[in-house]
């Protein structure tokens, strides 16, 4: 029954966000090659990666009690090792995302686990005849674990490849394929839930203050398991333009977790973001 709910539940997902987004297709107008390279030169060396967020929520699938309830936060940074292009006009990056699930309504308010995820990345911008900025290439060399011993203990490498466009006006993907490695010691089935990759898609819906995103990832396997994470942002500040949001959050799937990745959960959170700019150039220039 989770496994047909999941499985449906994706379907309607994905058909709802191509129907939603194919009513706006246009071409984005895109930044030139010396529009990106002047913003790269004015970067921070320090600066968000990943959303960082706090948020907190209940279960759609189970009795919602103190021990079925709980939050969510992840910290995620980025440092650039210079301003000075690599051969090929790439760009060096170590980047480190720690996200945490605590379950604080429960009586000691416990930490149900811990995942940590350093890389080190390497960008490169990609550009069409016209010197118009076409989307932006990584590839990242990726440690994730728990930081547990024992039977408790969760942890893979991967080396990951993504992409990231415009796709229809306001709209950007992010493509990600991963090779892992060194993953089977206390986790071998773990890529029957998280596959070998991911789609990202989000969309403005009104400029700087709403947005939706979905995340689909499939494992590797011919039933339900996988994972689709949906999203609204919303800036309730009349004045402030910045990247402060409250989003809601709804993840159907399995790996939202290290420690339990097999476990299915639908569950829905609402809370505080500090959205990631990181990729602001494909954003449709007014």
């Amino acid at each position: 029954m989770k496994k047909n709910k999941v499985k449906h539940s994706s379907r309607f997902v994905i058909a709802l966000v191509i129907v939603v987004l194919s009513s706006t297709l246009c071409s984005a107008q895109s930044i030139l090659k010396e529009e990106y390279n002047d913003s790269i030169r004015k970067l921070p060396y320090f600066s968000i990666h990943k959303n960082n967020y706090f948020i907190s929520g209940v279960p759609t699938n189970k009795h919602i009690d103190r021990n079925t309830a709980n939050a969510k936060y992840q910290i995620s940074f980025k440092q650039m090792i210079s301003r000075d292009a690599l051969p090929w006009d790439a760009y060096l990056f170590i980047t480190y995302t720690q996200k945490a699930f605590w379950d604080i309504y429960k009586e000691s308010l416990p930490f149900r686990d811990i995942n940590f995820n350093p890389s080190v990345d390497v960008g490169k911008a990609i550009f069409n005849k016209n010197n118009e900025l076409q989307g932006i290439l990584g590839l990242s060399l990726e440690h994730e674990s728990n930081g547990r011993d024992s039977i408790a203990s969760r942890s893979w490498n991967r080396l990951t490849a993504n992409y990231t466009t415009t796709i229809l006006k306001n709209t950007t993907a992010s493509f990600e394929v991963w090779l892992p490695f060194m993953y089977k010691e206390n986790n071998a089935d773990l890529l029957e839930y998280v596959g070998l990759g991911e789609i990202n898609i989000s969309h403005e819906i009104k400029r700087n203050k709403l947005y939706a995103e979905v995340m689909v990832r499939k494992g590797l396997n011919f039933n339900g398991k996988g994972v689709v994470r949906s999203r609204i942002y919303y800036n309730p500040f009349k004045r402030n333009l910045s990247n402060q949001y409250i989003m809601l959050e709804w993840y159907l799937g399995q790996a939202e977790t290290l420690l339990d990745y097999q476990q299915s959960r639908s569950i829905i959170r609402l809370g505080y973001v500090i959205k990631s700019n990181e990729f602001n150039w494909f954003k449709q220039r007014k």
